[in-house]
């Protein structure tokens, strides 16, 4: 089985559903979908006295989005980045609750974030959204409650980032690795 942490409000692991959902149904392995929170991607503003380290960081967010925004248009999909990102934990704590395939809702999920900046940690939003793919409303208590415990045994596991694959007992952080996971899958190292 292949355990994938993902966050809606990550380009990567937007960008990340389709190639692994191809590696699953070309190798037979088993995903397991995840919810795993980082913090928002943002390009920080220009100031007109910025150190080295300010512009750095700067520079280096308008690059990662320009490689997100050309790895979209490869995958033929839109993406746009928003001025102020909004949240996902309402859609996050949905998925850790959902019975079933979960793919649909992370489908719709990322089109709505990433095509239409659709506020994720809005539950009226994420029950539109959940409604939209014909899957019921979890019970937002257990589902919260499954969130945190989902969230706390990935940081137990060093899971830091989205996407996060987990497999034959190996952490991998982005989907640059699914060449690797490929390997191991096709080597029967997966348990």
């Amino acid at each position: 089985m292949l355990s994938v942490f993902i966050d809606f409000k990550s380009p990567a692991s937007c960008l990340a559903l389709e190639p692994t959902l191809a590696l699953a149904d070309e190798t037979g392995v088993h995903i397991k979908w995840l919810p795993f929170s980082v913090r928002p991607f943002s390009i920080p503003e220009e100031k007109a006295d910025e150190n080295v380290g300010e512009r750095h960081r700067r520079v280096r967010a308008i690059a990662q989005r320009d490689t997100h925004l050309h790895c979209a248009k490869v995958q033929g999909r839109e993406m746009h980045f928003s001025q102020t990102p909004a949240g996902s934990e309402a859609a996050l704590a949905a998925m850790a609750g959902l019975d079933g395939d979960p793919v649909p809702f992370i489908r719709a999920a990322f089109a709505a974030y990433w095509t239409e900046q659709a506020d994720l940690g809005d539950e009226a939003v994420v029950a539109a959204l959940l409604s939209s793919v014909q899957t019921p409303l979890p019970d937002p208590q257990s589902a919260g409650e499954k969130l945190v415990s989902i969230r706390s045994g990935a940081e137990e596991s060093g899971v830091f980032e989205s996407p996060s694959y987990v497999i034959a007992d190996q952490l991998f952080v982005g989907r640059e690795h699914l060449p690797w996971i490929r390997s191991l899958i096709e080597a029967g190292k997966v348990a």
